[in-house]
């Protein structure tokens, strides 16, 4: 027993060690001021989502099933008509389009971006096709949210994967049928931005906190002068801006370097259901409290019985299984938690436990519900 028990101790201990590093990082992270372009954003400024339906070709075998996937079909049947190419109807029913797939190409539209330039672009499958490697993506408008064409896309695609098959065998190394172009698009259009609309401009906090939006304005006022800033509520901050496009850009490029005041922020435990992954900050405090925790184990084991006839009998062989079922609960110690004022002792309190991450999980919740862990609980 104890051969199994000490990885489990080891793979435990290693976990804890990652969450106090963590959590150590974030105490150091947290005492350094941070700038104002680290905590909030200009309304306004933002990148767009662009989409669009495309093929790969080029593929050695892995393309689609046609006849499984018509889409692909129709979608070359429409490409060769946009070069003059129009195939009957009953040839297009027997086409086996084994080197074509269909996808579908994603890419952001950074802001301020031009006709012109280049951005990265996605590339997914969307059909049965086995393998995108090799194949190259054929001209592909890419739509935003209004039906508009921002950008056109076309290049062959990075696949960060391998895999082989034989004789009812795979293997497979990372993900085959997802890949990228590195500026495989090409933007046509720009999309206008209100940067330089009206005498002010609006500041948005990445998280609502009416602290830091406080803090934001005060560090505005006092370089630019008492009324340059004011918070409208915990997310928003009006700021009076020239009215020049380039007196603007100087004016925000050195806002956003202005240096905020270290501030606490509210206490939150992160947890990820997931992975059993768990992220305490800086201000997570532990009342005092008293837990008890006991694992359950139910262990199903399986023996082959074959029963044998009499030489003489007309039976016939036959092999059935018997189970076993076996159920192992190990008892519960009451274990009494003091207060923990500081994350190192919260730590230090919760590793007291002996629990596994994912049973951590559950505890969490309780300690929560009987009000004494003073933080938020987030499930992600």
């Amino acid at each position: 027993m104890q051969a199994y028990s000490t990885p489990r101790k080891i793979l435990q201990h290693c976990s804890w060690a990652v969450l106090c590093l963590l959590a150590s990082l974030w105490m150091a992270g947290s005492a350094q001021a941070s700038r104002i372009k680290e905590v909030a954003a200009v309304e306004g400024v933002r990148s767009n989502q662009l989409t669009g339906f495309g093929l790969v070709v080029g593929l050695d075998g892995t393309g689609d099933q046609t006849t499984q996937m018509p889409y692909t079909s129709q979608g070359i049947t429409n490409y060769l008509k946009q070069l003059g190419i129009s195939l009957p109807a009953a040839a297009v029913a027997q086409l086996q389009l084994k080197n074509v797939a269909a996808v579908l190409v994603t890419a952001q539209l950074p802001a301020f971006a031009r006709p012109g330039q280049a951005i990265d672009v996605n590339v997914s499958s969307v059909g049965n096709s086995k393998s995108l490697k090799g194949g190259m993506l054929i001209t592909t408008p890419l739509k935003g949210a209004d039906g508009e064409v921002y950008a056109l896309a076309q290049g062959n695609l990075i696949v960060a994967g391998a895999g082989a098959a034989a004789g009812g065998s795979k293997v497979q190394i990372n993900h085959l049928s997802a890949g990228r172009i590195p500026g495989g698009a090409q933007v046509e259009r720009s999309v206008p931005t209100p940067l330089l609309e009206g005498d002010s401009i609006n500041l948005g906090l990445e998280a609502s906190d009416f602290q830091t939006a406080r803090r934001v304005a005060q560090a505005i006022n006092k370089r630019f002068g008492e009324g340059s800033a004011k918070a409208l509520d915990g997310r928003t901050i009006k700021v009076n801006a020239p009215t020049s496009s380039d007196a603007r850009v100087s004016f925000i490029a050195e806002m956003e370097e202005l240096q905020l005041e270290a501030s606490v922020p509210s206490a939150k435990v992160v947890i990820n259901s997931r992975t059993g992954s768990i992220v305490l900050n800086q201000a997570v405090s532990l009342g005092a409290c008293a837990i008890a925790h006991g694992n359950l184990s139910v262990s199903i084991s399986t023996t082959p019985v074959v029963s044998q006839p009499n030489a003489l009998s007309s039976g016939q062989t036959v092999v059935t299984e018997k189970s076993n079922i076996q159920i192992k609960q190990e008892p519960g110690i009451l274990i009494q938690v003091p207060a923990s004022p500081q994350l190192a002792d919260v730590v230090r309190a919760l590793n007291a436990l002996g629990a596994t991450p994912q049973d951590l999980l559950a505890i969490l919740q309780a300690i929560k519900s009987a009000g004494a862990l003073n933080a938020e609980l987030e499930v992600i």
